[in-house]
């Protein structure tokens, strides 16, 4: 990593073009409605929001629908499109497809907001959070973004989530502890996304409770389930471990079970396919 630029850091990767755009469309955001706006918002709806789910509780013991056999935990990710693969479904609709994630028993369900490079938008967030608004034992929320600043965080909370990603390669440390704190400040928790054993050993030194790792090189888009395997052994045995990327068979979700996974983040697979239910019950590793 280079040097850091506004709390957050060069990588050397395509996250670091996608950041920069990020960066942009919040000032635009902030020139339209600043951060005294959204905390007056806030502050007006707090009475009204979705309470916050125990994400952490959701991703050890599932929600209401997930199989009692299933050994392992699933995401499903709400994802139109990648900056590796493109456009793979760009007519996706958040709320139908969350419904079917709910429907087949995911733990939580992964929305991604950022629009340029994913196709996705802040209303799909909300949308999610108000299907699952009236149900008890509904899946998780998470927002899933490049997330550097307390306006996207507490603009997460109020579009619904119960948790958002951080990832370590994008934030400078003290300012990566700041943004996990603010999330628990407001009854979410941060999903801490590593690639290494440097950002591994940032996640636990600012005391991540929820690591993904991500079997993803950033560099070359290149995937490998030992990426999860040899960092998850660093990993103390109270912290939730969430495999992310190159996910898509029951031998892959037996091999992350294995190496110490308590649920998998899982999107495109999920979205493509055909046979939903029976590659849900497959990932989930679920007694036939």
């Amino acid at each position: 990593m280079s040097a850091s630029k506004n709390n957050t850091r060069l990588t050397e990767t395509i996250l670091d073009n996608i950041v920069e755009d990020r960066k942009d469309f919040l000032e635009l955001q902030k020139s339209e409605f600043s951060l005294k706006d959204l905390e007056s918002l806030f502050a007006a709806s707090d009475q009204k929001l979705r309470s916050p789910q125990n994400f952490g509780s959701r991703l050890r013991s599932g929600s209401k629908n997930t199989p009692e056999s299933a050994k392992i935990r699933l995401i499903g990710e709400i994802k139109r499109a990648s900056p590796s693969k493109g456009d793979f479904n760009t007519g996706l609709i958040s709320s139908e497809q969350a419904g079917l994630y709910r429907d087949i028993g995911c733990a939580a369900v992964s929305v991604l907001t950022e629009e340029k490079y994913f196709k996705g938008s802040i209303k799909d967030l909300s949308d999610v959070s108000d299907l699952f608004s009236p149900e008890v034992g509904s899946p998780g929320i998470l927002r899933k973004d490049f997330i550097f600043d307390y306006f996207q965080v507490l603009e997460s909370r109020l579009m619904g989530a119960d948790a958002l990603l951080l990832i370590v390669a994008i934030l400078e440390q003290e300012h990566l502890k700041s943004l996990v704190d603010q999330t628990r400040s407001l009854g979410m928790e941060a999903l801490v996304e590593v690639h290494t054993e440097g950002e591994l050993e940032v996640a636990l030194r600012i005391d991540a409770k929820i690591i993904g790792i991500n079997n993803r090189n950033l560099k070359d888009f290149t995937e490998d389930l030992s990426t999860f395997e040899r960092l998850a052994s660093f990993c103390p045995s109270d912290r939730i471990l969430v495999a992310e990327s190159a996910i898509r068979s029951r031998l892959d979700a037996d091999r992350m079970l294995k190496a110490g996974a308590d649920a998998m983040l899982v999107g495109e697979s999920l979205v493509r396919s055909t046979e939903l239910v029976d590659l849900a019950n497959q990932l989930m590793l679920t007694e036939s």
